[in-house]
């Protein structure tokens, strides 16, 4: 085996608290994407890996998604919780290679399509006119990730999936808690056992629901999970609840992020809120460019199948890498000044949706739900400033602001 050389900065993939301090973040970013594109990342407490840090080659990687799988590890975890994992037996759409993925991933891809897309408009956009008018009745002041932004995603897709308004709460502090299992704040507790408790919880509430819809069928996405087959089978009952547990969570969480990071970067860059005010049409521009700033997916992983090389390095079978689209959206090769905030970017080729196979399912609904919440708050803003400082998530895979105090004048 060659001699593995590991640059320091390549320790922020594995340190949940780095993505807490951006300009740290995408300093050692930035070195690594110069000096170490790819790089070896041997830390305690997790199996090595190689980081992928160019945008170039995080595409051909995702392109050859028969040479680079994701199982059997999808995501960077723990060796600890990598083991939980298995053994629990969790197998969502991320976790599955083709063709159980291309036949997993159509049971709700009509649910994501445009057509049903442009039927959901209305509702969504009724909503985030709800949530607006919230911040009205609340102000002047308010904490916008935990008022606003985590609710009004998860309204949408609880709504999608049929679960009762009742159990929102619920559903939000699972959501918070699983992918919050590396900071203090958000996490249950910091032992494996008791994080792997929300999984279970979860799991638990979804069999429940399986069992509903399969006795009484209902108009929803739970029903049609509940409900499909595969070669004329139903699914096990592991997949069901899979497949509910990435719609639930996936589908807000990472939204919400993009939401609060997306005003964030707004507040902080009053003239580009007033280009954007002075020119709504910019607005599918500025949702993009949103979701390029924050990148609230910060990365997935994939394990090589057969001896392979990226960038010249060579990477054995069975070695993964993973895939920082982080670093990708901020390439220097990609993007025009980078670092610069530009509701009007264009082209915007970030891939915080993933890219080939696994594109992310939900993408058009992150956009619209993106796209209508600040088509309704950008017109009847008047003033709006931080009343302290914001604070971002520890995580490794899923996150973005977790507090963002916020005073405001709205119409």
């Amino acid at each position: 085996m060659a001699t593995r050389i590991m640059d320091e900065a390549a320790k922020v993939f594995a340190d949940p608290k780095s993505y807490t301090d951006e300009a740290a973040l995408h300093a050692a970013l930035t070195h690594l994407r110069a000096n170490a594109p790819v790089s070896w990342v041997d830390v305690p407490n997790y199996r090595p890996f190689w980081a992928i840090t160019k945008h170039a080659d995080i595409m051909a990687i995702e392109r050859a998604n028969t040479l680079f799988t994701n199982s059997p590890r999808p995501v960077l975890t723990t060796a600890a919780g990598d083991d939980q994992q298995a053994a629990i037996g969790v197998k969502t759409l991320i976790h599955h290679d083709d063709p159980e993925h291309r036949a997993i991933r159509a049971i709700g891809a009509d649910w994501f399509r445009p057509k049903a897309m442009r039927a959901l408009k209305v509702r969504v956009d009724e909503l985030a006119k709800r949530y607006v008018d919230q911040m009205v009745a609340a102000g002047p002041e308010c904490d916008f990730v935990q008022e606003v932004a985590v609710n009004y995603p998860l309204y949408v897709i609880m709504s999608m999936l049929g679960i009762p308004e009742s159990d929102f709460p619920q559903m939000l502090k699972y959501t918070q808690e699983l992918f919050g299992t590396d900071d203090e704040e958000m996490q249950r507790s910091s032992s494996i056992e008791e994080s792997m408790g929300v999984l279970l919880e979860m799991f638990a509430y979804f069999n429940e629901l399986t069992a509903a819809r399969r006795a009484t069928p209902t108009e929803d996405l739970a029903s049609a999970i509940a409900n499909a087959t595969i070669d004329g089978e139903p699914l096990s009952d592991i997949d069901t609840v899979s497949y509910y547990l990435i719609i639930a969570t996936a589908g807000h969480d990472t939204t919400s992020a993009v939401i609060s990071g997306g005003l964030h970067a707004l507040i902080e860059h009053p003239e580009q809120r007033r280009r954007l005010r002075d020119n709504m049409d910019l607005m599918p521009l500025a949702a993009e460019e949103m979701i390029r700033w924050v990148t609230p997916v910060k990365e997935f992983m994939r394990t090589a199948q057969q001896d392979t090389e990226v960038r010249g390095v060579p990477i054995a079978a069975g070695e993964s890498v993973l895939l920082s689209y982080v670093s990708s959206n901020r390439d220097e090769d990609v993007f025009d000044e980078p670092f610069r905030f530009d509701v009007g970017r264009e082209p915007n080729k970030h891939n915080a949706f993933g890219y080939g196979v696994h594109f992310c399912l939900g993408a058009a609904l992150a956009r619209m739900e993106v796209n209508s919440f600040f088509s309704e708050l950008i017109p009847r803003l008047n003033e709006i400033e931080l009343t302290g400082d914001p604070a971002y998530t520890a995580t490794i895979f899923v996150g973005g602001p977790k507090h963002l105090p916020i005073r405001y004048s709205l119409k």
